[in-house]
């Protein structure tokens, strides 16, 4: 009788000290694998200087787009094949694949063997196997924890697993600015010492401890929603470059039918999906009310959640902190600084939400979540843009709140509600849209500031330019440029105004008090705050209305479900 007790007492014991193990390296794997998809925005202009490639100059704008698209791209289209591979094969064997082929490639990206165009093509090309790589890491992590911790602990775990990967996004911009400083190859160095030992440390002591689904690959599945996924994200990403004169590409031939053939293809995939015995995707989930509910929602957060970052970026190096004193060539640094009440309001929130979740359901958390998080886009969209900052700082505290009260609750909603054998793909579902609704964001938001811009933008420069003396020719070219080279040249940390008159040595001619006004700290920002102030009004709208579904379909989820263990 002693000894059955201690038998099981010690395998109690087993199973509490695996789960908390478990949490440790999944929660290292997310946060480093949402960082590097952030601390390489902010290193962008130390990467670009470094390989010696100017970003602005005409037809460079895509090296600079596919160095911050591509990795959100592979991610998106992979996590759902990489889930259910994880259901067939094992998910931590899968998992420990991820972080060895992360590692690697984070060690290939550092050792850019060339220069100019072709160092830009390199670092594209690694960022590629990098994403895979951060792909079976995010689909496998959350379906492992599912299987490690009980229904009663699980919204703490997965909230604590949420918050690293949100606050990795965020942290991933101060990173950026202090390691680019350094050497813009410390971004990619910052991932090694996790990678190494988080590989050794889960080969070590991670196992599978779930149940697993078995089946076959949905091959033809698996090829057209890659296919047009890929197709559909690709054609937004082009479509927000300029094309034959106009500020965007949408009526440019390729654009248009990436978008027919992603569209075509994703409808095939839904047809296939109802078809097979064994499919990608697993229809029959979506049966399930708090799995469709918080999956509707996971997409509309991360679709207003995904372009903000960017927007506020923008507008923090762009105008605010040269209108406030800051070198354009300091900006990308504190701009992370500037943005840490988000990432405390995570930090904070997140793991508070995800502990109480468990104990009083998901619902009430995650739809008040997404009230405070739409309200804050209101707040924000009411601000001035030469701001307080005490009034900034304070609506993206409420932002990272609202985001971290909503994130735990939902995913562990969302898991909860599964059967055990499929915890696999449903985890690669959900990160699918949530990935999905980031990259469309981008590319959504980008568009709708652009379209802002584009209308009053070239007009104020015009003006601007001709009172300081600047030839009315150079005037109308600088004027006329696409509004998306603005934009870059604010994530760049770049005085736009100063880069481009550079080039055509009209400096040199105009008087000194002209030419300290044009390259001045205040000139540009003052001249883009209006024109950008009506793009971010309807950008933040739109944010805010996505808010509203996530806490619409957050109240629809239902009450307390029956936990599939």
């Amino acid at each position: 009788m002693t000894r059955g007790v201690r038998a099981k007492t010690e395998d109690s014991t087993s199973k509490d000290n695996y789960k908390w193990v478990a949490l440790a390296n999944t929660t290292a794997a997310v946060f480093m694998s949402q960082l590097d998809g952030s601390i390489v925005i902010i290193a962008l202009p130390a990467i670009f200087r470094g390989i010696h490639l100017d970003p602005l100059a005409p037809g460079n704008v895509v090296y600079l787009l596919w160095m911050i698209m591509g990795y959100r791209v592979i991610q998106a289209v992979l996590v759902v094949t990489v889930g259910r591979l994880g259901d067939m094969f094992g998910r931590v064997k899968l998992y420990n694949l991820g972080f060895v082929i992360f590692t690697a490639a984070s060690i290939l990206l550092s050792f850019d063997p060339f220069q100019g165009s072709h160092g830009a093509i390199w670092l594209i090309a690694w960022r590629v196997p990098q994403a895979i790589g951060g792909s079976m890491l995010a689909a496998n992590s959350t379906a492992i924890l599912t299987d490690a911790f009980p229904s009663d602990q699980r919204g703490f775990a997965l909230g604590i697993n949420q918050v690293a990967a949100l606050a990795g996004q965020f942290i991933g911009l101060v990173a950026g600015g202090v390691l680019a400083s350094l050497d813009w190859r410390a971004v990619f160095w910052v991932n090694l010492p996790v990678g190494i030992f988080g590989t050794i440390w889960a080969y070590r002591r991670l196992r599978d401890v779930g149940e697993r689904g078995g089946g076959h690959i949905d091959w033809w599945g698996n090829v057209t929603f890659a296919i047009g996924l890929s197709a559909v994200l690709i054609a937004i990403t082009e479509g927000i470059q300029p094309y034959h004169g106009e500020s965007m590409g949408w009526t440019n031939p390729v654009v248009i039918a990436l978008s027919f053939l992603g569209a075509f293809l994703l409808t095939a995939f839904v047809i296939i999906q109802n078809r097979v015995a064994e499919p990608l995707f697993e229809v029959a989930l979506f049966r399930i009310r708090a799995f469709t509910a918080g999956n509707v929602a996971g997409f509309a957060v991360s679709m207003a959640r995904g372009g903000l970052q960017f927007i506020l970026i923008i507008w923090l190096q762009g105008i605010w902190l040269p209108l406030h004193g800051f070198n354009f060539g300091d900006t990308p640094f504190w701009a992370g600084i500037f943005l840490l009440p988000l990432s405390a309001g995570i930090l904070i929130a997140g793991p508070i939400a995800g502990f109480l979740s468990d104990r009083f359901g998901a619902r009430g958390f995650a739809t008040v979540g997404m009230l405070i998080f739409g309200a804050s886009f209101i707040g924000l969209l009411i601000l001035p843009v030469d701001f307080s900052y005490v009034s900034f700082a304070l609506l993206i505290a409420a932002n990272g709140v609202g985001g971290g009260m909503f994130a735990a609750p939902n995913s562990s909603s969302i898991m909860s509600s599964v059967p055990a054998r499929e915890r696999g793909v449903a985890s690669g579902m959900r990160s699918t849209f949530q990935n999905s609704g980031t990259a469309l964001s981008i590319g959504v938001f980008f568009s709708l500031m652009i379209g802002g811009l584009a209308t009053t933008l070239s007009r104020s420069l015009y003006k601007g330019l001709l009172a300081q003396g600047v030839p009315g020719t150079l005037a109308h070219s600088v004027g006329n440029l696409p509004p998306v080279s603005s934009l870059f040249a604010a994530i760049l940390g770049v005085n736009p105004i100063q880069h481009l008159l550079a080039s055509s040595h009209i400096l040199l001619s105009l008087s000194k008090g002209a030419r300290q006004e044009l390259i001045s700290r205040q000139f540009f920002p003052q001249l883009i705050q209006g024109p950008f102030h009506q793009g971010l009004v309807v950008v933040f709208a739109v944010a805010a209305g996505l808010s509203l579904v996530a806490a619409a379909a957050s109240l629809m989820r239902g009450g307390r479900q029956a936990t599939n263990e």
